[in-house]
């Protein structure tokens, strides 16, 4: 979806996220899109960025399922969402796919424009986790349903790893599926800011698995794929 509810200094999509890049359809349109996803065995529909288009999203899957839609909705979201707008996509959501960006508001402030972003993150995640659960996933290994979260690790801890997945393993699920992602690299506007005008090292990587591990998350997806620990 064009357009963010954030302004992150280093979006890697900023033609999209922030410079507006992208067409305008109609919810008819986006019906029509929908069905020939499903048509073409595509395993669900995936809304990036979308809270800012909720009503349109909401009466487009409406309206596709009334035409047979039956793979899942995702709602991929960058976490810094609307308890009320969460609770109003109840029944309308399969699966929910939110990062956690930070976990020190000075940071999230700094990077992001939105000094309360820890606090209203873990408001909205836990309400995500209340409707769809830990993440489903079909004998093919396919998500159905449940939250995956993602964490982009970036340099000199800017995004506080450790109490990310504090908040995971001791307010969600030692199940809950966690991206931990190693490809931050400095776009749009991060060469203004000279912490961040580099790619992570491998002990900053390595670090941020420490922390799943000693918080007992069970399931991470990481560089070399999926790690399940028992």
């Amino acid at each position: 979806m064009t357009h963010c509810n954030l302004k992150c200094v280093f979006c890697q999509n900023y033609p999209i996220s922030q410079m507006g890049n992208g067409r305008e359809i109609t919810i008819e349109k986006m019906v029509e899109m929908m069905m020939i996803l499903q048509k073409r065995g595509c395993h669900n529909i995936n809304f990036v960025t979308p809270t800012h288009y909720m009503p349109q999203i909401m009466k487009s899957v409406l309206k596709a399922r009334e035409k047979g839609l039956r793979i899942p909705i995702v709602y991929n979201c960058g976490g810094y969402e609307s308890l009320r707008a969460i609770r109003v996509l109840k029944g309308i959501v399969e699966i929910y796919m939110p990062d956690i960006k930070y976990s020190e508001d000075e940071k999230s402030k700094k990077y992001s424009n939105a000094e309360d972003y820890f606090s209203v993150a873990k408001e909205a995640i836990r309400e995500m986790y209340r409707q769809v659960g830990d993440l489903e996933l079909d004998k093919n290994g396919v998500a159905t349903r449940g939250v995956l979260v993602r964490h982009l690790v970036m340099p000199e801890d800017i995004s506080g790893t450790k109490k990310v997945m504090e908040f995971i393993g001791e307010e969600l699920s030692r199940k809950t599926y966690v991206s931990i992602m190693a490809q931050y690299f400095p776009a749009y506007r991060a060469k203004e800011y000279p912490e961040i005008q580099r790619r992570i090292t491998r002990d900053e990587y390595k670090k941020a698995l420490k922390y799943a591990e000693e918080k007992g998350i069970l399931r991470s997806w990481i560089q070399d794929g999926i790690l399940e620990r028992t």
